[in-house]
């Protein structure tokens, strides 16, 4: 992997895939050492980017990413991202985008990594109990610590991102230099505004489960058993396929397969090399959970879709669509609750 990229406006450079460590911890390898081997083989193949979060395995995924790190020696050759704002705890502030609970998990995110600062630290999600200006507020006094040196945002919409970029400008505030939404084959939706937006205001972009959370592995296909997997058993409404916003992921992932098949590439690479592809995506972030996962996901670093095969993913998939809205990784509370939607 020779090629890097800059995130946003930072002058930054990151390979254009990024080691996601969802999966090391007990969410998916529990042994540390596997993990370690995992991420020195990304490292030592020319990935520098390595992403995770304080909720992934409760902590113990960043304990492992540190673990590694300190082992190999090589925390002066990564860039380190995490993030904060999903549930730690049974308290009410053990979550959010407080001021309170930022500080809070910033310190313990980096005991556990093990590490004096973080490259990028990112919200989670949008907290609308929480008001914009409170948390670029905290996250610019974590950078002037020098706890952190960048800021970034995940699964915010549109019309989040446009409000942290004024509100920065209009307080004087660090700005979320990069958004990390999910894009893949199958999920689109951010193509209308996330992408442009993030043009617009110079953000880097960090796609998450470009392999549609595993549904562009090759593993559902039609004619064939589908996988009985734990998240398909935690995530029912992205994976039931009596659903019909399922029933439509297969048809695509199926066709898609057959182009991969044509263009004499796996579904993987073809998946990895389209959200790469786009021209505001900077890198895009693989989990692997074994060492087969990942020497089959680093090879699309080197794959460069034509024009013929771009557009055939374009009959396939439309651009901006999201086969089925259970993907879009957050929900604006007014749709979820009637109250917001209805004066009284």
């Amino acid at each position: 992997m020779t090629e890097y990229r800059v995130l946003g406006r930072t002058g930054l450079k990151v390979s254009p895939l990024c080691l996601g460590a969802m999966m090391f911890g007990w969410w998916g390898e529990s042994d540390p050492e596997e993990s370690a081997r995992i991420i020195d083989r990304a490292l030592d193949s020319g990935v520098n980017f390595i992403d995770t979060a304080d909720v992934y395995s409760q902590g113990q995924s960043e304990e492992f990413v540190g673990q590694a790190l300190a082992k190999s020696g090589k925390r002066d050759e990564v860039v380190l991202a995490t993030k904060c704002h999903q549930p730690m705890g049974q308290g009410p502030n053990e979550r959010g985008n407080s001021r309170r609970w930022i500080f809070q998990a910033v310190e313990n995110s980096l005991r556990r990594l093990g590490t004096d600062w973080i490259d990028l630290y990112q919200i989670h999600r949008p907290d609308p109990a929480t008001d914009i200006d409170e948390t670029l507020g905290a996250l610019t006094d974590l950078v002037r610590q020098g706890k952190v040196r960048y800021i970034g945002s995940s699964t915010f919409p549109a019309h989040l991102m446009v409000e942290a970029q004024w509100a920065s400008e209009r307080r004087s505030l660090e700005r979320f230099v990069c958004e990390q939404p999910p894009y893949s084959p199958l999920v689109r939706g951010i193509e209308a505004d996330v992408l442009p937006t993030a043009e617009k205001y110079g953000m880097g972009v960090i796609v998450w489960s470009p392999l549609a959370g595993g549904w562009l592995t090759g593993r559902y296909r039609k004619g064939q058993d589908q996988p009985e997997t734990r998240r398909s058993a935690m995530l029912p409404q992205r994976y039931d396929l009596a659903l019909e916003g399922n029933q439509r992921k297969l048809d695509a992932a199926e066709q898609l397969a057959v182009l991969a098949e044509e263009a004499g590439i796996t579904l993987i690479e073809l998946s990895l090399a389209f959200t790469i592809r786009h021209r505001a995506v900077t890198s895009a972030i693989i989990g692997p959970r074994t060492m087969e996962h990942l020497d089959s996901q680093l090879s699309a670093a080197e794959v460069r879709l034509s024009d013929d095969v771009l557009d055939r993913i374009d009959e396939i998939v439309a651009p901006g669509v999201t086969l089925n809205a259970a993907d879009a990784g957050w929900q604006p509370p007014e749709l979820a609750e009637a109250s917001l939607r209805r004066r009284p």
